[in-house]
């Protein structure tokens, strides 16, 4: 950890889309710092979420950090438009992208920041050349596509070792973790090294989600 901040990010793919604006609100009183917002295209995952729309339509409905994260084939099609809807982040999959490192100056080239994931089958040592270059590195925990899932122990020693390189080669970028986090494995995620955790329907499918994130934050810090 390093001492660096623990943020958290609910992310909308378990919130009700019928009430985004009463979604957001429910993040903002849950004192959270980031907005996740998975983007999925049918043919990277099994599933289809929304478009640059949808998120140009919900930026005027909350002023926290819009993390994108594309989970779809050629991000570098798509880059400029969610840069334009109001995107803070975009996170694209190396697994998805030739050439991974100009889609990250691309990105940048909007003035936003940029991110790079990984999925569960995929070494972590792919991304090593890339860590100089970017803002953040996401670990997808679960196969992405649904929510719900249960983490994938293993994935949190790609955390570990992401940390490590991080620490060895003196770079600031910082660790997401998504997928599987819930009140049972956010200390661990924590320990491992993350400095984001990403939740979505331990979030949205608590009875209280306000008190769930204060619960989830206090586990993670070992206050619980």
């Amino acid at each position: 950890m390093e001492g660096r901040k623990l943020r958290i990010a609910p992310s909308v793919l378990s919130a009700d889309f019928s009430d985004m604006k009463g979604q957001l609100e429910l993040i903002n009183r849950a004192k959270a710092d980031w907005v996740h917002l998975d983007v999925m295209d049918g043919s990277f995952v099994p599933e289809i979420t929304f478009g640059a729309k949808f998120i140009r339509d919900i930026r005027e409905c909350s002023s926290l950090f819009f993390d994108t994260h594309l989970m779809v084939n050629h991000p570098e099609t798509f880059i400029e438009q969610f840069a334009l809807a109001g995107s803070d982040c975009i996170t694209f999959h190396i697994e998805a992208a030739v050439h991974a490192h100009r889609v990250v100056q691309q990105i940048k080239g909007f003035g936003k920041q940029a991110g790079i994931s990984l999925v569960p089958s995929t070494p972590v040592e792919a991304l090593f050349p890339l860590l100089g270059s970017v803002d953040l590195v996401l670990v997808m925990t679960v196969n992405p596509g649904y929510g719900g899932q249960e983490l994938i122990p293993f994935c949190l020693e790609k955390v570990a070792s992401l940390a490590a390189e991080r620490k060895r080669r003196g770079l600031n970028f910082s660790i997401v973790v998504d997928g599987g986090v819930n009140r049972s494995t956010a200390r661990a995620v924590r320990e491992a090294g993350t400095d984001i955790l990403v939740f979505g329907s331990a979030f949205f499918g608590a009875e209280d989600p306000v008190a769930e994130a204060g619960i989830l934050r206090s586990i993670a810090e070992g206050m619980r």
